[in-house]
């Protein structure tokens, strides 16, 4: 890693900006070319320095702000490991199995849907249910996002500061 390969990371930390050619919009501000900046991303992914790249969407000012967490206990259903059925359903982000607590929390799988209103998303879940037989579940909606993802900054050495 250069000193290019810095001021690189510095310039992609906030995000690509959001034009029709980035890649050449970042380039131009480090006197690279589009294809030179899309290169040394791969080169750094290569070398094991950029883990992955990928995009992250502000889902609030895209509109999204009906978050909810829904917690499904398939105990009465034919289908009791119902993972593979709630994951396969596109409007799932997320997905998991934990162990329920007996007598406290029966819930043992929980997904993660993202909306534009409660509404739809409730509507959402209950047309999950009704498709795999579970009428005992419960919608969390998020109330305040404290964390989302962690802001890695960049020393001059190429490590996190």
């Amino acid at each position: 890693m250069d000193s290019l390969d810095i001021h690189l990371l510095r310039e992609l930390e906030p995000g690509l900006p959001l034009v029709p050619e980035p890649f050449e919009e970042v380039g131009n501000r480090l006197g690279l070319t589009g294809a030179e900046v899309q290169e040394r991303i791969r080169n750094l992914k290569s070398a094991g320095i950029v883990r992955k790249f990928t995009a992250r969407i502000n889902q609030r000012l895209a509109g999204i702000s009906a978050n909810a967490l829904v917690a499904w206990n398939p105990a009465d259903s034919p289908h009791r490991d119902i993972g593979h059925l709630l994951a396969a359903f596109p409007c799932v982000t997320h997905c998991y199995k934990r162990r329920p607590v007996p007598g406290r929390w029966e819930f043992s799988f929980y997904t993660v849907h993202h909306g534009r209103s409660r509404d739809a998303v409730c509507a959402e879940v209950k047309a999950i249910a009704d498709q795999i037989d579970v009428n005992d579940y419960v919608v969390l909606f998020s109330t305040e996002e404290f964390k989302r993802v962690p802001n890695v900054r960049i020393n001059e050495n190429g490590g996190n500061l």
